[in-house]
This record gives C-alpha cells, structure tokens and sequence, in this order.
C-alpha cells in the first residue's frame, strides 16, 4: 500500500470536505454529521493519498476496495466521491436524502459510482469486507503467478463504535484474524458516543486487546486530526502479515464549538447557527456547497493518477496474457472485462444470457438427475455441487460447520487456511474454495455479499434452515443489492424429527419469501433440485434453495427444466378439472398421493408443483393461468410450514394443510401423522369444499 506526498491542499480540502457536509445535512433537515465532520481528515488522507481506484472506471478489478461500515456518515463518503473526480455532482448532494437523488440516507451500491456495499445496518460492511478479503485470496490464489501479480489490492474499511459492538462484528473478525487477511485494514472511529450517550453506559471492553486476541495487528492514532500519523500508521500496516485495526480516537462532530463530543452531534443537523459558528472558527467564509478552484485542481490530480494506475495494471495483464495467454482469457471472463481491462458488455460471473457459458452449464445441470431415484434433496443437492466444482472454478463457499450434513463440502478443492507471510498472499497448494465459516452464520451470509460485491465469485452459504434466522439481515442486504448468492438451507421442515421444534423451521419459508428480490425455491425431488441448482446459477439476485433432511421423490412427472417456470402440473386426471393441489417440497408426494385418491373417487384434480413463488409470479399471465385456472376455485395446499400467504392461491389459509404451531421432538414420519400433514387431510379438504360448492350451487 503506497502512501503518496502530502499534497498543499490537505487542509483547504479537509475544510471543504466539512463544509459539503455541513452543507448537506443542513439542507436535507436530517442526517447524521458528526462522525462525518470528525472523520473528514481520515477520509481525505485515505482518498487522496492511499487509495488505488480510477473514478472513469469505477469497477476497475485492480483497484482497492473502500467500504464506510458507519454508513450512517454517509456525506462523509458523498463528499469525498464528489472531489475525487467520481462524478457526483453537487446538485445530487443539494439533495441529499432527498427522493431520487442518488446521495441516499445511507450509501447504496448502484446509486452512486465508488459505493461498494449498502451500508447502513452497523456491522455489515465490517463482514462485507472480509468477504472481500476472502474472494481477493481466492482470486489471487486462482490468477497470480510468479512475477505476474494482477490481484494484490486492499480492502480499507471506517468503522463505529457501534460496528464492533454488534456480533457480525466479533464473528468476522475472529475468522478474518484466523485466516490471517493481510490486505484487510479497518480504521475504527473511537469517539466513545451513541445516540443514548457515552459508550461507557454500555461498555468496557478493551476493544484492541480483543482484536489481537483473535489474530489482528492493532495501531493507534491519538489525534484523528493529524493527518501525518494517520499516513504513518497506514505505511505500518502495509507491511504487517495479517489484518490491522487501528484505533483512531476522535471528537464526534468536531470543530462545532457546542456540539463536538456529544450525542447531540450524532444524528440530527447541527443548525444554521451551529453551521455558521463551526465555519467561522474554519475561517470558512465561502458560500454553501462551494469547491475551491485548488481543491478542484486535487480531483483533476486524482483522475488522472487513476488513469495511470489503471494503464499501468493493463500492462501488466497484457505481460500475463503473454505469458500466460488462456489464464488471461479466463481471468478477464471471469471479470467480465476485455483485454484491456475495460468493462465489456457483460460480466460473467452474474450473466444470464442463453448463449452465456453460465447459462450452458445450468442446462447441463438441469437433467443432471433425471435418474435419481429416492432422495434427501441435501443429498441431491450435493451431488450437483460435486458436478459444479469441476466446472466452475468461481463457486467459492462453505457451511456454517455443517459442511456435513448441508452436503456442501467441495470435494478435491482447496480449503481457506491460514496463510503465513507478509501480505497473507494464497497458501501453496489447491486454489481456496472451502471456507469453514465456524458457527458464525451471519458472518458467512456478509462476507458472502462481500465475496459477490468483490466480482469474480459467485459465493454461497449453508445451514439449516431454522438458522436463517440468524443471518436474515444480510440476506436481505443482497435482495437489496441484487447479489448473486446461493443459500443452502437444510433440515426444512418437522421432517429434521428428534431434534425438536427448536430445529424444526415453521415460519422460515414465509419469511424468506417476503424478502423482496430473493427467489426462494423448495424441491420435491432429485429432478428439481438440479432445476433449482440451474436457477441459481443463472439468477441475477439471491436464491435460496431449501431443501430436507428425509428421503423423498422420485415424483412422477417432475421435471427438473420446469422449476424455472415456479409452478408446474405433476398430475392430473382425464376427467373434467374439479379440483387443484399445490405442494412444495416435500409434501409434492403427498398431494399426488391425495390426487391419486381422489381421481379414483371421480374427482377431477390436478397436482402442482410449486418449488418457487417468485419465479411463478414472473411467468406471463396465460402461464399462470394454465396453470392454476381461475375457474377453478376448489383449491387446496399442503406444505409442512405455517400457512401464511398461501391465500393468494388457495383463497384462504384453511385450505392449507400445514402447520398451525411449532413442532415436536419425534420420528419424522410420525410428526406427519401426528400434525395432520397427510393426504387423508388433503382428501377430506377437497371433499368437504367441493360439497360446499355443491351446496351453494344448488341454493
């Protein structure tokens, strides 16, 4: 990490850089500029003076990674982008945290070019950044060769107080410290206020005899201020062999004469007359929103340092691709970039076009298992992962040390260990692959999010699905972001048996499916799970495949190309549709028992399977309609979870054969019994409501 000269702008820029703040959240009447005002000189000296990027070229895969885990000091982030030639302009800051302007409360990936990650929930952009350092060792490792280094940046994280009190915290960095991530330096605000008040009200902690107790290098700066000692403790960490926090110790809201060093300074303006007392003691006497020609003239120097950053990678690509021509092809795929380490018009890792190699290999994927017989879908899913290893060298994950039972260990890959040396460079060997996350899932669901914002790495995470729970925030920070991570959620259902109901997932399958923009899929059988693998892997945003613990299928007339399309017809009799059955999962053989049943009765009925909601709901309507006809309206659903939002296909949740309660310890195939989840239940549905029917028609 080079640290460049002082420029003669430091201190002109830091006070515009105050004033852009002070100047924004006044004029949004909200925000939070206290940690922003008091982090103005770590943010200068990081953006001008540390940082590798090129603002024409946002997605650069050589530049370093900036993450502002403290989101809530989002004008701090806002104003450095604007004057370092990223092209926010001022009129977006005019408007912060306004509707449609793209300097949003908080920083979001997409809104803005430089944001890396959605921040704003405290601790997520700590676990992002490890999973950043994760992805780069994984790359490093796939691409570097001797004497030709194309991935070697740094992931430079701000963090709060409030950051590394929440556990996310504490999770990360204790496998970040294991691992030994060299090229993760974390700067922590210690300017000891909450919103409540001091720090002290709720903590006394040594919080850097922590992070050395779980493998960091630790550096203090006593003066947030001085901006020397911050370059000098930049230049320490950039020969350190492992991750670094260094504590910065700060006045929050500092130079405001009344409101530094107070709660008040956290998140509400500081007021006209504040504003105009902090500026005069600035000696600031220029207008709102202004940017000195010489602070100016420093994002010209920052462009182009960046073009020359970015030209000089180029020439050394184009030196790999000589030496080493199909491993630059592959590394630019990979990247989604040209020979010239331009953006091309795809990337891809995340494309989904049909001619794309990802979308080639879903279709192989997709009748991988059309042979399988009866199976636990964990079990199926595994075995299309032993199939995905050897064919996507970019699928990089692990469980949450439950690799066993999740089947999600990748069998003759590399594993993430500790790496010695300086730089924590790739261990010699296997290219990494598996991360063993420790019982750490939200952790894992972060750094996931950070190995997918990184580029280059489609990640996934697995656990039972009881313990999505547990990282239910990061899942959906990528439906937000539109990240392409893969769940693996086990144990589905009250089929997990003797381990209980605190094991057994009710409500799970609700919750995940009222997560805007994560596609949730639940197979019946081996066929669909290889279909639901195929989903994934074409998906733009999160999927999460949710899978069980028992044996089940094969279903007759599954078919693994289908579950694209949500929701398909497994069975149907001759006879004149009277009837609909809708099941997930593993209660798809129930429902075909049922209207096997009721066929032999003389019912008309139809069996649908439905592994996935959202993909249904994005079907034409004709789809749907041949589907689900409307004129059908005797409907009934079985699926061992609570019954919630089932009504929008059946009518209401007493056509829903599920679970109206938490489980029970017990074999499996007694708690079906004992919970009325059979097909008996789902014949004596249909009958009682086609009777009701009849009886309404003849009144």
């Amino acid at each position: 990490m080079n640290v460049s000269s002082t420029g003669p702008s430091d201190s002109l820029a830091i006070a515009t850089l105050r004033g852009l703040i002070m100047d924004g959240v006044e004029a949004a009447k909200s925000g939070h500029p206290g940690a922003a005002l008091a982090l103005a000189p770590l943010g200068w000296t990081l953006f001008r003076h540390v940082l590798r990027f090129d603002p024409s070229a946002p997605e650069w895969p050589g530049r370093d990674r900036f993450v502002l885990s403290c989101g809530h000091a989002s004008m701090l982030q806002y104003g450095l982008l604007h004057l370092s030639g990223y092209g926010l302009d001022l009129d977006a800051i005019r408007r912060f945290r306004q509707l449609g302007s793209p300097a949003a409360g908080h920083p979001e990936r997409g809104h803005v070019p430089g944001v890396e990650t959605t921040t704003g929930p405290l601790g997520q952009g700590v676990a992002n950044a490890v999973g950043m350092a994760l992805a780069q060792r994984h790359l490093a490792a796939r691409f570097n060769r001797e004497g030709h280094t194309l991935i070697d940046g740094n992931i430079v994280v701000i963090a709060s107080d409030g950051d590394l009190m929440e556990g996310i915290a504490y999770e990360s960095a204790a496998l970040a410290g294991h691992l030994r991530l060299a090229s993760l330096l974390v700067f922590w605000d210690d300017n000891r206020i909450t919103i409540d008040g001091t720090t002290d009200m709720s903590t006394s902690e040594d919080v850097l005899a922590r992070f050395r107790a779980q493998g960091w290098a630790t550096l203090e700066v006593e003066n947030g201020d001085d901006v020397s000692a911050l370059r000098a403790a930049v230049d320490t960490a950039s020969r350190r062999d492992r991750p670094t926090l260094v504590r910065v110790r700060t006045l929050i809201g500092f130079p405001a004469p009344n409101k530094q060093n107070s709660s008040a300074a956290h998140g509400a303006p500081l007021g006209s007359e504040e504003v105009a007392a902090t500026k005069a003691l600035m000696g600031w006497t220029h207008p709102p929103f202004h940017v000195p020609a010489e602070v100016a003239a420093e994002r010209e120097a920052l462009r182009s340092q960046g073009r020359a950053l970015r030209n000089e990678w180029a020439e050394r690509l184009s030196a790999y691709r000589a030496a080493f021509p199909e491993l630059a092809d592959e590394l630019c795929s990979t990247f989604g970039i040209d020979a010239d380490g331009q953006a091309s018009a795809s990337k891809a890792a995340n494309g989904s076009a049909a001619s794309h190699p990802l979308a080639q290999l879903a279709e192989a994927t997709t009748g991988l298992l059309n042979d399988a017989g009866k199976l636990a879908s964990r079990q199926s899913s595994g075995k299309v992962l032993e199939f995905l290893a050897e064919r996507l060298p970019s699928l990089v994950g692990g469980s949450a040390d439950l690799a066993a039972s999740n089947n999600s260990y990748l069998k003759g890959q590399g594993d993430f260990v500790p790496v010695e040396g300086s730089g924590g460079g790739a261990a010699p060997g296997a290219v990494p692959r598996n991360v063993f996350w420790g019982i750490r899932e939200h952790a894992m669901g972060a750094a996931c999010n950070g190995m997918a914002l990184y580029g280059g790495v489609r990640p996934f995470a697995a656990t039972f699905l009881i313990f999505s729970d547990y990282m239910r925030p990061a899942i959906r920070l990528a439906a937000l972001m539109g990240l392409p991570v893969t769940y693996i959620f086990t144990h589905d259902s009250i089929g997990v048996g003797e381990d209980g109901p605190t094991h057994q997932p009710v409500e799970q399958l609700a919750s995940l499916r009222a997560i805007p923009g994560l596609t949730v899929l639940r197979p019946a059988d081996a066929r669909e799970t290889a279909g639901a693998w195929a989903v994934a892997l074409t998906s733009p945003g999160p999927v999460a495949l949710v899978l069980t613990r028992q044996a089940i299928g094969p279903v007759q007339g599954s078919e693994g190309a289908s579950v694209a399309r949500g929701a398909y017809a497994v069975f149907e009799s001759s006879k004149p549709l009277q009837a609909l059955l809708l099941a997930t999962g593993s209660e798809v053989d129930i429902a075909v028992e049922a209207g096997a049943t009721l066929d032999a009765e003389g019912v008309g009925v139809r069996v649908v399977s439905m592994p996935s909601w959202e993909r249904f709901e994005a079907q034409s309507a004709s789809y749907r309609a041949s589907v689900l006809p409307p004129e059908v309206t005797v409907r009934v659903a079985v699926e061992a979870g609570t019954p919630f939002g089932w009504a929008r296909y059946v009518g209401d949740e007493a056509a829903v054969v599920g679970m109206r309660g938490f489980g029970a310890s017990g074999p499996a195939s007694e708690l079906y019994t004992h919970f009325g989840i059979t097909s008996e239940a789902v014949c004596a549905q249909v009958r009682a409501r086609l009777a009701a029917a009849r009886g309404e028609a003849s009144a």
